[in-house]
């Protein structure tokens, strides 16, 4: 019997009856909503090259060109090693920071023959405050470990339709000097962030972050980001309005950042490369 059904499954495979796995794709266009990191993974031998690019507060008028006569800025390169492993680097403007992180998929939503309803990613990151005095008080010796900072994230998302998807980031943000007694080393947010699709190349982004322990507590200065995705062939175009000037975790989640009921809203751009370094066999 046991033969007859292995027969009969082999039939089967050669005729294509066979059930195949179909893992979602394009849930996001890139490994970033605005700030925050997506569900989306490179594929393994591409190279993304990432500007970021964001100016100062609109409501700063015509003197500034409504903020356009500042700027803050970061370069970044992520690497696909594996369709699962991405690894990451970059530079910011704002606090001269560099960072690092690595991208692991743990779940990859798919239907068919494996029925997985979601996909998971864990993000784990390092930043360097390379400021000659990056903090206010003068007297503390600022050695090398004081200056860095940690983060973790677990992204959580779905796509539910070719339009629509919507992703939550439970996060945690460790510093190891901070300001003063009243700032948190360790603070703890949950992020959100979504992609609806307006057409093949057109697609309306967000993310926030609520950070539960940051002081002070203001949640009108909670990171908030709202953007559209434009698709022109090996780029992305990002155009995005968000109250953070800070664009890695550490910045945007511990820095003040402005007051959308004030106003303090920066407009800016993130434009996304990406090359095909190593050919995928995969």
């Amino acid at each position: 019997m046991a033969t007859a059904q292995n027969h009969e499954e082999s039939l089967l495979d050669a005729l294509g009856g066979a059930e195949e796995t179909e893992y979602v794709t394009n849930a996001f266009k890139s490994p970033r909503v605005i700030n925050s990191h997506s569900m989306e993974m490179l594929p393994a031998g591409v190279l993304d090259f990432r500007i970021l690019h964001r100016f100062g507060f609109v409501n700063q008028g015509y003197r500034e060109l409504f903020g356009l006569d500042q700027a803050s800025m970061r370069l970044g390169f992520a690497y696909g090693v594996t369709p699962n492993l991405s690894l990451g680097i970059g530079r910011s403007t704002a606090k001269k920071e560099l960072d690092g992180f690595f991208r692991y998929r743990l779940l990859w939503q798919s239907t068919g023959k494996r029925n997985m309803p979601i996909s998971a990613v864990w993000v784990s990151g390092i930043t360097l405050n390379t400021l000659p005095e990056p903090l206010s008080q003068p007297e503390v010796d600022v050695t090398l470990s004081r200056r860095l900072g940690y983060y973790h994230q677990l992204v959580i998302g779905r796509k539910f339709n070719n339009d629509f998807t919507l992703q939550l980031t439970p996060t945690l943000v460790h510093r190891n000097i901070v300001d003063n007694r009243l700032v948190p080393n360790d603070l703890v947010a949950l992020g959100i962030g979504g992609r609806y699709k307006f057409s093949q190349r057109v697609a309306f982004v967000w993310d926030y972050y609520f950070p539960f322990n940051s002081f002070p507590p203001r949640l009108s200065s909670h990171p908030l980001s709202l953007g559209f995705d434009i698709e022109t062939g090996g780029h992305i175009f990002q155009l995005h309005f968000s109250n953070a000037t800070g664009m890695n975790e550490r910045a945007f989640l511990t820095d003040q950042n402005g007051d959308w009921f004030k106003g303090d809203i920066r407009f800016g751009f993130n434009l996304s490369r990406v090359f095909q370094i190593k050919k995928n066999n995969l």
